[in-house]
């Protein structure tokens, strides 16, 4: 494993990370339906670089309580700023969705809602019992915010039964000032041990980016807190910056580097190690519920 590259000059996207996109019928019928349901997905917001093929594959991560986030975090595509009203018929079209896709397992994930008292914590709650009233066979995994640290929403969301309860760490501790600047580290892994303690029998998951100029010392680190915890699910894939606006990448991972991640993850305890340079937290999610 390298220490973490820095240039002035943008670094050159090397070819594990050139994606091919491919042109399906199925890549427009998504498209179509997720338009015509008026509905937010995480690919499109966070212009996520698996969109082509996840789209491709009839699969969406849903992005539920708007486009605009309360919070500024340096990496991330979702706009800051002001929020609308959610809407009360929301988890009923990501539901109507999940069904016309057929889905066996749904991701829900959301912008940051400070401005809410629970922090949407219903309003995931209720997504989650609508998608079990149309698909009752089908698995529901919630990427959640933080909460700000209030355990009262964690347990709303809990109580509704979602089969992974994900809460992504997103970067290092000493990188929390600069990449996440509202949140904190050691409140987001609260959140996966409070989750623990709440549900036992729901798996906890969280994951980072590297790229972002953290060292491997520092991620392996990362992972002893995963391990000290008992979480569940690990991801760790590559930051891409998503524009000339954000920050920019400081390294280029090597896919070897993404096998020791995992390697040492497993080490250490963590069941499921899912480390790769095109890993993101809903990629393939549904393959942890399956096996």
């Amino acid at each position: 494993m390298s220490s973490p590259e820095s240039s002035e000059k943008p670094l050159r996207i090397p070819p594990w990370l050139r994606i091919k996109l491919p042109s399906t019928e199925n890549f427009s019928n998504t498209s179509g339906m997720i338009a015509d349901l008026d509905l937010n997905t995480v690919c499109q917001s966070a212009k996520c670089p698996n969109k082509w093929e996840c789209f491709s594959k009839n699969v969406a991560t849903f992005l539920i309580m708007g486009t605009v986030c309360t919070r500024n975090c340096a990496f991330c595509n979702i706009t800051p700023g002001q929020t609308a009203p959610l809407e009360a018929d929301e988890p009923a079209r990501v539901a109507e969705a999940a069904r016309r896709l057929q889905l066996r397992h749904v991701v829900v994930t959301s912008v940051t809602r400070d401005d809410l008292p629970d922090g949407g914590a219903a309003h995931f709650a209720a997504t989650i019992r609508a998608v079990r009233g149309v698909l009752p066979g089908c698995t529901v995994e919630v990427l959640i915010p933080d909460f700000q640290g209030q355990e009262e929403p964690l347990a709303t969301v809990l109580d509704a039964g979602p089969d992974i309860l994900n809460h992504n760490l997103e970067t290092v501790p000493p990188l929390y000032p600069r990449i996440r600047p509202k949140a904190d580290y050691r409140q987001s892994l609260d959140l996966l041990v409070r989750s623990k303690a709440l549900a036992p029998a729901i798996p906890v998951k969280s994951g980072i980016m590297v790229g972002l100029g953290e060292s491997d010392d520092q991620v392996l680190a990362v992972l002893d807190d995963f391990a000290q915890i008992g979480c569940d699910i690990v991801t760790i894939g590559q930051y891409m910056r998503p524009s000339r606006e954000h920050p920019p990448v400081e390294r280029y991972v090597e896919p070897d580097v993404f096998d020791q991640y995992a390697k040492e993850g497993r080490k250490r305890g963590i069941p499921d190690m899912f480390s790769a340079p095109l890993v993101r937290s809903s990629y393939n999610a549904g393959k942890f519920v399956r096996k």
